[in-house]
């Protein structure tokens, strides 16, 4: 096979398909809506977020460290349907990657930095499950990136080679990463420069044997 083909794909989820699960914007959301001491609050969140990230703490020991840790006048359920309802969905981003996913044959990987409850909520609300094969989730697999490691796992899991496989990604230190290890990569902006970029791509369009009937 050509060095130049691709015949795996690599997506980040957050800042790519959907919006991001639980950054600043999210929380600063969380902070107004709940009143909040927002400053209390992500001092916490900054000592506490990768044990949750990385599968360490489930969502209510990461939401009793930074905001149940006193008394409160509304629930941890209701924190966390205000924190899934955050998500938002680029649709026209996920049915575009659907097409070329379908166009050239490729096997379709998420390769994503988020927490277990709220990942299996974003994949079941916006059927990612229709557009990937298989999900590699630092909740998951313990690994975050930009580990090295966590993009290592993926391509073995998928049985790639680092030559063949695209990764696009909205942080560029994780496309620093993905191009370090012989991956190519794209840095995810807008769609429009993404769809750009991915045009210039060579993909393996895998052979379809007919049956013979």
């Amino acid at each position: 096979m050509n060095d130049k083909l691709i015949n795996t794909l690599f997506l980040d989820i957050g800042g790519v398909l959907l919006t991001n699960g639980w950054d600043t914007d999210e929380r600063n959301a969380a902070i107004e809506h709940f009143k909040l001491n927002g400053k209390e609050m992500e001092e916490r969140h900054n000592l506490s977020f990768r044990n949750y990230e990385i599968g360490k703490w489930t969502l209510g020991e990461y939401l009793n460290e930074i905001v149940f840790y006193e008394p409160r006048s509304f629930t941890p359920k209701q924190f966390e349907m205000f924190m899934f309802k955050q998500s938002v969905a680029f649709q026209d981003t996920i049915d575009y990657f659907i097409e070329v996913k379908k166009q050239y044959n490729l096997k379709v990987i998420a390769l994503s930095n988020e927490g277990r409850e709220l990942n299996a909520y974003r994949i079941k609300k916006f059927k990612l499950g229709e557009l990937f094969d298989t999900f590699i989730v630092s909740s998951f697999v313990h690994l975050r990136k930009p580990d090295p490691g966590i993009f290592r796992m993926a391509i073995d899991i998928a049985q790639a080679e680092p030559q063949h496989s695209l990764y696009i990604d909205d942080r560029l230190v994780f496309v620093k990463v993905a191009k370090s290890l012989g991956m190519h990569a794209i840095h995810h902006s807008t769609i429009e420069e993404t769809m750009t970029q991915v045009k210039l791509v060579e993909f393996f369009e895998h052979s379809i044997v007919q049956p013979d009937y």
